[in-house]
């Protein structure tokens, strides 16, 4: 079992593991990281020694850590990842997010296993198959509604939990369904290294030829952001939650974390049914605020259902928060009127002819109350439409950063101490909040105290000297027949000695999570025939599915297989819609019923022509195209033979 139901569980990013500790002590339950190869984000892989050292540090709190292996393979990886997994295994690694099946095939150790978002986890169906197999904790598509969300979770066994993501950037495309990059420049999203065309900016035409949209990121989307909707998805079955950002750096990672720590801690103060997955009580020494870190905006995406605002078509930059008017224009500043405290080395932006512009004040002052003058670090004559009247927002707020920069949470577990006088001398007992308990003795002869009362006060204090530890002295209760005299020094010894105790205790305490077993007999996978978006990329794989009923499977896209015209990108993100002109908008509107058609559209990027149709039954965008020559010309690496063609768009 990955966790008690009962247990709600934050798990937030880390490129490093600098960055992974900074999570831990900003209130994350776990910490999901990538290892030195094989993750889904190529440029944010980590030492299996600096992974052993953030484990040790995360059992701490009985915390988790989460390594990525969540590329697909080719046979020639097989190999070299089943040895990695036995050194993460043997670094203390809590569990593997893994996408590709054949690793399920390989000697591993027993080690637990999650379901990376790229398997796409859309249907009850097939989480209930992936539980049925050995993953004991599964991520599911974040396109999913909160109503589809709890059909998922009365399908999969009480103790398979289900994970989401709650914030960060959303991939347009379905996970594991997008090949465009790889169509494109050979860089393989599958296999961690995503071109991001999506973030392009593209021109939207018609079947006609007609622009509907010019130069836009049309494919581009706002952040997630489910702020509001933490109750409704525990609600849904949600025991997991999850911060998009393994590229992310620290200041995000320290405030996106802080700012759901207490929203959950706010949940878990009103429904005591709920407990947290993790040890220790997290002291945030800064006001966490999600808008000011970097976003595209936020969405709540599908949770509720389709809406009409889910893209950053203007910008994929970082606008930030608005915070007043430009007023004057002088030789080298402007003014602006704002109700909020500037700071030098502010960011600052505004919109112009619909990009973006930014720069940095250099230096501010205080002109009035709420006037200030900036002094940005270029001239103004090179910050194009930058006029009295203008709206400016800020992106970096310098001294709120700063304070991240510092010492900006702490992470202590409640801790009780008992003192007691024995025959032979004393002792302390203590006991913390887990239940762990531990006990140092101190050996002697007894003098009494020349001065009772100053004695048993300095006994106190000695004894409470927790601060530079995990633990957070509660209650402190000494029990003896009259105050001795104990040098400060013997004291001291003693309470460190009782603190050594007690955290190998607790070590030895941990209850590290089991790999689920599979079912017997072996699981039926849902579908018969697989094409190249079941992603099989080796032989492992292909018998994998093979012993779970699946009688045709196609290569992977990586395979060069599919030289033609094919879905490169599908995604619940509808251009139609965005602009108006889904078929389905169109119902009840007096005089269009059957006049609006899901015709096809097209994308354009410079000489980039992508075609766009339109499933209206799934409610569902394809991006269409194939395969650069120059990418086809490229010998993939030995994977599976192809057995069954899938059908062209």
């Amino acid at each position: 079992m990955s966790q008690p139901d009962h247990h709600l569980e934050l798990l937030a990013p880390a490129k490093t593991a600098e960055i992974g500790r900074a999570a831990l002590l900003h209130g994350a339950d776990a910490v999901y990281i990538g290892g030195p190869a094989f993750g889904a984000r190529a440029n944010a892989g980590n030492t299996v020694s600096e992974i052993a050292a953030l484990v040790a540090f995360a059992h701490r709190y009985r915390a988790r850590i989460f390594v990525t292996l969540n590329t697909i393979l080719h046979d020639a990886e097989l190999e070299p990842a089943r040895r990695l997994i036995h050194e993460l295994h043997d670094a203390g690694v809590d569990a593997l997010i893994v996408q590709d099946m054949g690793l399920l095939s390989l000697d591993l150790p027993p080690i637990a296993l999650h379901a990376s978002t790229q398997c796409d986890i859309r249907t009850p169906e097939k989480a209930r198959f992936l539980a049925d197999v050995g993953f004991s904790q599964m991520v599911l598509a974040r396109e999913l509604t909160l109503r589809e969300i709890a059909s998922i979770r009365t399908a999969v066994p009480a103790d398979a939990v289900l994970e989401s993501f709650v914030h960060g950037a959303l991939c347009v495309a379905f996970s594991g369904q997008c090949n465009i990059s790889h169509a494109h420049t050979g860089r393989s999203a599958n296999r961690g290294d995503c071109s991001q065309a999506c973030r392009l900016p593209y021109t939207l035409e018609d079947n006609q030829g007609r622009v509907v949209a010019f130069d836009k990121h049309l494919l581009s989307l706002k952040d997630n952001n489910q702020s509001v909707n933490l109750d409704a998805l525990i609600e849904a079955g949600i025991r997991s939650f999850k911060i998009e950002g393994r590229y992310k750096d620290m200041g995000y990672v320290k405030n996106i974390t802080g700012h759901y720590r207490l929203l959950l801690d706010e949940i878990l103060e009103r429904r005591p049914e709920l407990a947290r997955a993790s040890s220790g009580r997290t002291q945030l020494l800064f006001a966490p605020d999600p808008d000011k870190t970097f976003h595209r905006g936020s969405t709540e995406y599908f949770a509720h259902g389709r809406s009409g605002d889910i893209g950053a078509f203007d910008s994929p930059a970082f606008v930030g928060l608005s915070v007043g008017t430009v007023v004057r224009l002088g030789p080298d500043w402007f003014e602006v009127e704002t109700s909020a405290a500037l700071a030098n080395g502010d960011g600052l932006t505004y919109l112009n002819k619909r990009e973006i512009v930014g720069m940095q004040a250099n230096t501010v002052e205080a002109v009035a109350p709420t006037l200030w003058r900036v002094h940005p670090n270029e001239p103004l004559v090179s910050l194009a439409g930058l006029r009295p009247g203008l709206a400016i927002s800020r992106n970096r707020d310098h001294a709120w950063e700063q304070a991240l920069h510092k010492e900006s949470a702490l992470r202590r577990i409640d801790l009780w101490a008992n003192f007691v006088e024995t025959d032979s001398g004393f002792s302390l007992t203590l006991h913390d909040a887990d239940g762990c308990t531990a006990t140092a003795n101190l050996d002697g002869e007894k003098q009494p105290a020349r001065d009772p009362g100053r004695a048993e006060e300095e006994l106190r204090v000695r004894l409470s000297r927790f601060g530079g530890s995990d633990f957070a002295l509660l209650e402190l209760t000494l029990q003896w027949r009259q105050p001795w005299f104990l040098p400060a020094s013997a004291v001291n010894a003693l309470r460190r000695e009782a603190l050594e105790k007690l955290a190998v205790a607790r070590q030895v305490a941990y209850p590290r999570p089991a790999r689920r077993a599979a079912v017997e007999p072996p699981a039926v996978y849902p579908d018969a025939v697989l094409t190249y978006l079941a992603n099989v990329y080796n032989q492992a794989a292909r018998g994998f599915y093979e012993t779970h009923g699946v009688k045709l499977i196609a290569a992977a896209y990586e395979a060069h297989e599919e030289p033609g015209l094919v879905s490169l990108m599908i995604t619940k993100h509808c251009l139609r819609y965005s602009f108006s002109l889904c078929p389905k908008q169109a119902r009840g509107v007096t005089g269009v019923q059957g006049q609006v058609r899901a015709e096809p559209m097209t994308l354009v990027n410079g000489l980039e022509r992508l075609t766009l149709t339109f499933d209206c039954r799934a409610c569902e965008m394809h991006v269409v195209g194939k395969a650069k020559k120059h990418i086809l010309k490229i010998a993939p690496p030995t994977t599976v033979p192809l057995t069954y063609h899938a059908p062209r768009t």
